[in-house]
């Protein structure tokens, strides 16, 4: 039984509301913050990757590209070994957006925080980072864990 009723998963879609409607107005979808998202955590990545990645049509990613490109928020440079391929690098207008991005983000939580004291800010502080490490942890091992305990819960439905 899930005792939190999701409510992280529904704080956490309240801010990417405010957040994306925020970088609408640098011209940026959530598709698009994806893109440059994946570009910056991996420079020199081509569209296939990109592709392979986010789990989006090549053809899409392609448009995407053209389209931040056009924007000034990644630059291309030829494959020396693939003349049909080019890495993709984030510009430093990509650069200035993630720090956009999380003071946006900063700021919406530091807003919701606002009306609890400091200790309870702290304790919630602290178990957020208890939470936390236990899901990077999961993540690192590839979600086996989680894929195990939903695989056997959908069995048991099935019975």
């Amino acid at each position: 039984m899930d005792i939190t009723k999701r409510k992280i998963t529904k704080i956490a879609r309240e801010v990417n509301k405010f957040t994306v409607r925020t970088l609408k107005k640098d011209g940026i979808g959530t598709s698009e913050f994806d893109v440059i998202h994946v570009i910056r955590k991996h420079p020199g990545i081509t569209q296939k990757k990109i592709s392979n990645i986010l789990g989006i049509d090549k053809a899409a990613i392609a448009r995407q590209c053209a389209n931040l490109e056009d924007k000034g928020y990644l630059k291309r440079e030829q494959n020396p070994h693939d003349g049909r391929s080019q890495f993709l690098f984030a510009t430093e207008k990509a650069e200035r957006l993630k720090k956009s991005k999380t003071h946006i983000e900063s700021s919406f939580y530091e807003w919701l925080l606002e009306d609890l004291t400091k200790e309870e800010q702290q304790v919630f502080s602290n178990l957020l980072d208890i939470l936390y490490l236990k899901c990077k942890n999961e993540s690192k091992a590839n979600f086996t864990t989680m894929t195990d305990k939903i695989e056997s819960d959908y069995s048991y439905e099935k019975e």
